[in-house]
C-alpha cells in the first residue's frame, strides 16, 4: 500500500471541494479499490505466469501461452484503471487549488490597499471552495470523463479476457511443437475477485451518473431562487414607491386645506 500513498494524499484533498456523492465516490475508490487491491488481489495473483502448468515442456512455450491468453495481467489491468480514472479528479483538484490561490492574493491586497473592486468569487478564507461557474463547468467535465473512462476499461476488459477466469488456456503459437493446453492456478477465486470489481466499475459509474444529475438539480435550484429574488424586489421597491407617492400627495392636500 506505500506506492498508493501518494495519489491516496491527493484524492484525499479532493474530499472537502466535492459534493456529498463526490465524497461517496472517492470513498468507494480508495476502500474498495486501492485497499482491496493493495491487501487481496495481488497476494491472489501473486506470480501467474510461475503458477501456469503446461503439458510440455518446450522452452519458451508457457511464455507465449500466458502472452496470448493475458496481454496484460489483471493487477496492472486495475492499476493503469485507477489511475486513469483519478486524472480528471487531479486536474480538478489543481484548477481548485489554482483558483484558492489567485483569490488568496486578492484578499492580501484588498488589505493592503483598503479596496473591493474585486471580491473573490469561489472560496472563503478558511479555503472551503463553492461550486458554481468556471469550476462547476470543470468539475462537470471530470465526471464526464470519469465515465467514459469507467466504461473504456469496462468494455477492454471483457474483449481483452472476459469477467471469468477460464482454468484452461489452448495455445498454438511458435514455439510450442503442437496444441498446447496450460492450466490457471485458483482460477474460481480468481473470478470472484474479477466480478468483485467489476461490481465496483459499475457502482463507480452509477455514483457519477448520479452526481451528474445532483449538480444539474442543485444548478436549476439555485437559478430560480435568484429569478424569484429578481421578481420580489421590483415588486417591493415598486410597492415602497406607491406608498411614498401616496403619502406625499396626502400631505400635498392637507397643506393646500
Amino acid at each position: 500500500m506505500g506506492e498508493w500513498g501518494f495519489l491516496s494524499s491527493l484524492l484525499d484533498k479532493v474530499q472537502s471541494h466535492s459534493t456529498v456523492i463526490g465524497k461517496v465516490w472517492l470513498s468507494v475508490l480508495f476502500i474498495f479499490r486501492i485497499m482491496i487491491l493493495g491487501a487481496g488481489a495481488e497476494k491472489v495473483w501473486g506470480d501467474e505466469q510461475s503458477n501456469m502448468i503446461c503439458n510440455t515442456k518446450q522452452p519458451g512455450c508457457k511464455n507465449v501461452c500466458y502472452d496470448q491468453a493475458f496481454p496484460i495481467s489483471h493487477i496492472r489491468f486495475w492499476v493503469l484503471q485507477i489511475i486513469f480514472v483519478s486524472t480528471p479528479t487531479l486536474i480538478y483538484l489543481g484548477h481548485v487549488l489554482h483558483v484558492i490561490h489567485r483569490e488568496d492574493k486578492i484578499r492580501e491586497y484588498m488589505k493592503t490597499h483598503s479596496r473591493t473592486e474585486k471580491l473573490p468569487k469561489y472560496s472563503d478564507d478558511k479555503g472551503h471552495v463553492k461550486i458554481k461557474g468556471d469550476l462547476l463547468g470543470n468539475y462537470m467535465t471530470s465526471i464526464f470523463f470519469r465515465i467514459l473512462l469507467e466504461v473504456a476499461f469496462i468494455v477492454g476488459q471483457y474483449y481483452l479476457y472476459g469477467f471469468v477466469m477460464v482454468p484452461r488456456v489452448v495455445c498454438t503459437r511458435v514455439p510450442c511443437p503442437f496444441t498446447v493446453e496450460c492450466y490457471m492456478s485458483r482460477p474460481t477465486e480468481k473470478t470472484i475477485f474479477i466480478l468483485f470489481m467489476l461490481v465496483v466499475s459499475c457502482i463507480s459509474v452509477l455514483l457519477n451518473v448520479v452526481e451528474i444529475f445532483y449538480l444539474l438539480c442543485t444548478r436549476s435550484c439555485r437559478r430560480k431562487s435568484k429569478t424569484t429574488a429578481i421578481d420580489v424586489h421590483p415588486r417591493l421597491n415598486g410597492d415602497s414607491l406607491m406608498k411614498s407617492e401616496k403619502l406625499s400627495l396626502h400631505d400635498a392636500s392637507h397643506s393646500t386645506a
